[in-house]
């Protein structure tokens, strides 16, 4: 989540890894603003450890654009 309300920023973003019914690993991206219906953007992967590598990179890259991590 984003929140910045001197430019009306108000956005969130939803990582999540779930097992395909192939035998791989689905990342699951969701985002948009908060109040509002967003986008989602499902990546494919052999298995969950690569999914997994994946959603840490986003993690880091979203966490240095100022998001903050709510449980």
């Amino acid at each position: 989540m984003r929140i910045f309300p001197p430019r009306n920023t108000w956005r969130y973003y939803d990582l999540s890894v779930q097992p395909d019914l192939f035998g791989g690993a689905a990342l699951i991206r969701r985002w948009g603003r908060i109040g509002a219906p967003g986008r989602v953007r499902l990546d494919l992967f052999p298995d969950a450890g690569a999914a997994a590598n994946q959603l840490a990179v986003l993690f880091r890259k979203k966490l240095k654009r100022g998001y903050i991590v709510r449980s």
